[in-house]
């Protein structure tokens, strides 16, 4: 039962992510890459505290620093996508950024010599053509853009990969309260050296961040910090790129755009890739138990 606890609330997650990439778009018309990660995470962190104030006095030397380390992933991935955006059309930069689906196992190979599993990689490159399926609409020329989406999408496998690692020993919720610290930080420094302070805020900018702070950080970060107790880092990577298609459908629903047979069969193929990770454990035991007839 957790385990589809879990599958639920990373496909809420997906969802809100897939309308992040329109409301940023959105904002990034009226603020910087920088001010928007750091009104973003200064925010949600207010907000965590509001609600998660109590977990201050439980943090231990283990939390702070893994949590820190989650904090400076969370904070490169956002950057590069963010700033990438302003270079790339929005559904180039979601298909990029989840190209992670892939680099999750190969991260999971080389740093700890973990077995890929057939399914994974199957799973995983289905997932990632029905992305592409769905996403690229234009040219595949890539440029500066491109370059940053895709260096995105290396930094949120690494977030994706340890937050699987570290939420077996420590409380997510603590972690993700010094992850929003630490990206808050980071974002506030950026800010200041770029002397982007500003001087007057546009009501649309406001609410813009209001929304990523609010679902696309708090409600987005608790869900898949908590899910990552009870699935595979794999899984979850295959699970959350369903975010490309939540914002395709996003856009088809709110933005009328038109809805092709290529983004429908994208969309199929991300279907069947996470059907493959949710019976990919029957499917194990089914050959074990051929194995030993």
């Amino acid at each position: 039962m957790k385990q589809y606890t879990g599958d639920v609330m990373l496909l809420v997650t997906a969802i809100i992510w897939g309308s992040g990439f329109v409301v940023t778009d959105i904002a990034l018309q009226y603020l910087t890459p920088y001010q928007i990660m750091a009104g973003r995470f200064v925010l949600a962190t207010i907000l965590l505290t509001m609600i998660f104030g109590f977990k201050i006095n439980t943090l231990t030397k283990s939390v702070l620093w893994k949590g820190a380390i989650l904090g400076i992933f969370l904070f490169l991935a956002f950057v590069l996508q963010t700033v990438g955006l302003q270079y790339t059309t929005p559904s180039k930069n979601a298909f990029l950024t989840a190209v992670n689906v892939v680099l999750v196992p190969i991260i999971a190979y080389l740093f700890y010599k973990r077995k890929i599993d057939r399914y994974e990689i199957f799973g995983s490159s289905l997932a990632l053509v029905g992305i592409g399926l769905l996403s690229i609409q234009s040219s595949l020329k890539v440029n500066i853009g491109d370059v940053l989406s895709l260096a995105c999408a290396v930094a949120f496998a690494f977030d994706i990969f340890y937050t699987n690692l570290f939420v077996k020993k420590e409380d997510p919720i603590s972690l993700t309260f010094v992850q929003f610290i630490t990206a808050s930080l980071l974002s506030v420094v950026a800010v200041l050296v770029k002397g982007d302070i500003p001087t007057s805020l546009e009501s649309e900018g406001v609410y813009s961040v209001l929304y990523l702070a609010v679902f696309s950080t708090t409600i987005a970060y608790i869900f898949q910090n908590k899910a990552h107790q009870y699935t595979t880092a794999t899984k979850a990577a295959i699970i959350l790129s369903t975010e490309s298609f939540f914002g395709m459908l996003l856009s088809v629903l709110f933005l009328h755009e038109v809805l092709s047979g290529r983004m429908v069969t994208g969309a199929v193929l991300i279907m069947i890739a996470i059907l493959i990770a949710e019976l990919k454990p029957s499917l194990n035991k089914n050959q074990s138990a051929k194995k030993n007839s």
